[in-house]
């Protein structure tokens, strides 16, 4: 049966974990590996690692940093960063990773969809959308590499056409609410989620389990992912690797969404 899925996401640069504040003010919180092993600890739901360097960069993904990631992940592991091809795509898969997470390569080229669904299989096919509220009007628009470029494509209308290409999940990402902790804008997920009906996960702002629960309570079948909330603890944001235990996953599931 489909539940709700609580998962971390793990920023990379220069093969070190780090996290951003409105994709910003970086700072380093330690190696992927140790973290992929502790929430592997945790028997996290899945987990999300997305290489913010490759397509600034303009490189592709590292294979070496991935087989090691997909070698020590024992939960369902989604990764991003450089991939531009099906070929690419493929290999990655063929490492052990589950799915593939495509950002500024389908926003210039959104054909890449089918045609990596077709070889990979849909559901394996994860498409990140990057988006920021525009100060004047309210407006939202899908940014790439690294909140720099603006697509101006509305993130709403987007969606719906990944959709129909056959993207099997979209990651909605809040630009706004990178790393600050207050909470998910959960007017622009109503808008998306209504837009579409294929799975989706949500990060960007979750600073508490009641964030959390409060996603999965208004949207049901979602993924609630965070950041900042799984590698940092207390005020002043000191670097720990943490994630719910499964009693308290369960019933903060329960208690949200009943089912």
């Amino acid at each position: 049966m489909l539940r709700p899925r609580i998962i971390p996401c793990l920023l990379v640069r220069d093969k070190g974990l780090v996290k951003t504040v409105k994709f910003a003010n970086e700072k380093y919180v330690g190696d992927p590996i140790n973290a992929v092993r502790i929430f592997n600890e945790k028997e996290v739901d899945e987990l999300i690692v997305l290489d913010i360097d490759a397509t600034v960069k303009g490189v592709g993904p590292d294979m070496k940093m991935i087989e090691r990631l997909a070698a020590e992940c024992r939960m369902p592991l989604c990764y991003g960063g450089g991939i531009k091809t099906v070929e690419q795509a493929r290999s990655i898969i063929g490492l052990g990773v589950e799915k593939v997470a495509l950002s500024s390569a389908v926003l210039a080229n959104p054909g890449l969809v089918a045609d990596i669904a077709r070889e990979i299989g849909r559901q394996s096919v994860v498409v990140v959308l990057d988006v920021k509220k525009k100060l004047f009007g309210g407006k939202y628009e899908v940014w790439t590499h690294n909140a720099k470029v603006n697509t101006h494509k509305n993130p709403i209308e987007f969606a719906r056409q990944l959709e129909d290409l056959g993207a099997g999940e979209i990651v909605l990402n809040s630009i706004d609410n990178d790393g600050v902790m207050k909470g998910y804008d959960l007017g622009l997920v109503e808008k998306v989620r209504k837009a579409t009906t294929i799975p989706m996960s949500v990060v960007g702002g979750a600073g508490s389990l009641q964030d959390l629960a409060g996603l999965i309570g208004k949207f049901g079948i979602i993924g609630a992912v965070a950041g900042s909330l799984f590698v940092f603890k207390g005020a002043y944001k000191a670097v720990l690797i943490n994630y719910p235990s499964t009693a308290e996953k369960d019933k903060l599931i329960q208690e949200a969404y009943p089912c």
